[in-house]
């Protein structure tokens, strides 16, 4: 039977929804610290939630084709399971950054064990399809 994928496409734009809601923090710590635009520095603030946002793109890159591969190769449900793990990961290390920089790890290992599943998964189920059906 056909997946839809409409469960990983839910996750995906869940997943772009807490990537706006971490940029649109930034201007808010912008007014609290009077560090206008363009100035990327000067208050741990600032830099804080500049560096979840920028840090959540790096990862944004690895994770959403790993989602969508390891749905299509494997399981949309599964699929969309570690997605919202991976959420849950991004919203508890945005949290524990901005709060204090030593706060950020658990939600990383969350959002980074996610995506190595994913990404492992649908590697290894891409090598055996090719294997057994080939090219």
């Amino acid at each position: 039977m056909h997946q839809s994928h409409a469960l990983v496409a839910i996750v995906t734009l869940l997943s772009l929804l807490v990537y706006v809601w971490m940029i649109l923090r930034i201007p808010g710590a912008r007014r609290r610290t009077g560090i206008d635009a363009p100035a990327m520095t000067g208050d741990p603030e600032l830099e804080r939630h500049i560096r979840v946002q920028a840090n959540t793109v790096e990862w944004l890159v690895i994770y959403l084709p790993a989602l969508w591969l390891f749905a299509i190769y494997w399981n949309d449900l599964f699929a969309a399971a570690m997605g919202v793990v991976w959420i849950v990961g991004r919203i508890i290390y945005a949290l524990g950054y901005a709060a204090d920089p030593k706060k950020r790890e658990l939600g990383f290992i969350i959002q980074a064990l996610a995506t190595a599943i994913l990404v492992f998964g649908a590697l290894g189920r891409a090598i055996w399809v090719y294997a057994v059906i080939g090219a």
